[in-house]
C-alpha cells in the first residue's frame, strides 16, 4: 500500500525519460515478477502519467485493491542521475487512498507499507488504519525510505514513522534513511531504537557493504554481491523490500502466527535471506529505472 508516481529521469547523457514508479508501486511490481499474487492499494489519475502507471502494473498482473481515483493528478518525481549513478529527486506529490475494496475471497498474508505513503498526510492515516486492522492475519513489513524533500524531517515525522514501526514486524532502512531520521545517532544505535519500538527485525542496507539485520537474538550481516555494474540506483531499496518478503514467504513466515515463525529464524537463515535480497537488488541497479528482476532471472543467476 502506498504511492504510485512517474519518475521523470534526466540521464547523464542529457536525455529525459519517464518511468512508472513510486516506492510502493515498485515493490508491488517486484513481488508480482517474483510470482507472488499481489494486490495494490494506491492512487493515480486517468492522465498521461496515470495511464503509464496502469499499463506498467497491468503488464505484471498487479491487481488494484482500491479505486485509484482518489487524487486530481498523478504524482511525479523528477530524478537527476549523478556521475556515480545515484538518483537525486524533487517531487510533485498528492497522496490519499479510497477505501480498500478486496474481494471477499482474498485474505492478505503479507502487508507492505513504505516511504511517502506511510508518513505523508492525509493518506498515511489510512495506511496506518489498514495495517492496524489487517495485521492480525498477516506479516507486516515497512520500508522507511525517507524522502525529506517531500515529508520534511524532525520529531513530528519521526513520531509518525515510529507509530507505524510499532505495529510492523520487519522494518527496513538504508543508512541514508537513518542519517535523516536519527541525525544524532550512529546507524547501529538508530537501528536499535527502531527495534525497541516493537518490530521483530530491523534490516539496514549498507550499499556496497551489503546489509545487516538486528533481531532480539542478535545481529547478522551479509555482504553485497561482487562485480555489479551500476546503471542507476532507482528502485534498488524497493527491490530489497520485495525480495525480503518473497524470501520470508518461501519459508512460510507469512499469514497467521507469522511473528512466531519470524522469531524462530536462525542466523544462517537470515544470512540466506539477506543474500537473496542483495542479489535481487543487484539486477535492478544493473539497468535503468525501477526495473526489478523476474524470478527466472534470479534462478538463472
Amino acid at each position: 500500500m502506498g504511492e504510485s508516481l512517474v519518475d521523470i529521469v534526466h540521464e547523464r547523457d542529457g536525455s529525459v525519460i519517464g518511468y512508472p514508479g513510486g516506492s510502493a508501486a515498485n515493490v508491488a511490481v517486484a513481488l508480482a515478477r517474483l510470482g507472488r499474487p499481489t494486490w495494490f492499494a494506491t492512487s493515480y489519475t486517468d492522465d498521461d502519467h496515470g495511464r503509464l502507471i496502469a499499463d506498467h502494473l497491468g503488464r505484471d498482473q498487479v491487481r488494484l485493491a482500491t479505486d485509484v481515483a482518489a487524487i486530481d493528478h498523478t504524482s511525479a518525481a523528477v530524478a537527476t542521475i549523478a556521475a556515480d549513478g545515484a538518483a537525486r529527486y524533487r517531487f510533485d506529490i498528492d497522496w490519499r487512498l479510497n477505501p480498500l475494496a478486496l474481494p471477499d475471497s482474498v485474505q492478505p498474508v503479507a502487508l507492505h507499507a513504505c516511504s511517502l505513503g506511510a508518513v505523508l498526510m492525509p493518506g498515511c492515516e489510512q495506511v496506518y488504519e489498514l495495517v492496524d486492522r489487517l495485521r492480525v492475519g498477516a506479516l507486516v513489513s515497512y520500508d522507511l525510505n525517507a524522502r525529506p524533500a517531500v515529508t520534511g524531517s524532525g520529531p513530528e515525522v519521526l513520531a509518525r514513522l515510529q507509530r507505524l514501526v510499532a505495529i510492523s514486524d520487519v522494518v527496513k532502512a538504508s543508512e541514508e534513511d537513518l542519517d535523516v531520521l536519527y541525525p544524532d545517532l550512529d546507524h547501529l544505535a538508530a537501528a536499535r531504537d527502531l527495534l525497541a519500538h516493537g518490530p521483530r527485525a530491523v534490516v539496514v542496507t549498507k550499499s556496497h557493504e551489503g546489509a545487516l539485520v538486528l533481531t532480539h537474538s542478535g545481529t547478522v550481516h551479509a555482504p553485497a554481491p561482487m562485480g555489479v555494474v551500476v546503471a542507476d540506483t532507482i528502485g534498488a531499496g524497493d527491490t530489497v523490500g520485495a525480495a525480503l518478503l518473497d524470501a520470508l514467504w518461501a519459508k512460510d513466515v507469512v499469514g497467521h502466527d507469522a511473528r512466531t515463525r519470524l522469531d524462530a529464524l536462525t542466523p544462517d537463515t537470515w544470512r540466506e535471506i539477506l543474500t537473496y535480497a542483495g542479489r535481487a537488488a543487484s539486477v535492478t541497479v544493473s539497468r535503468p529505472g525501477a526495473n526489478p528482476p523476474y524470478r527466472g532471472e534470479l534462478i538463472a543467476g
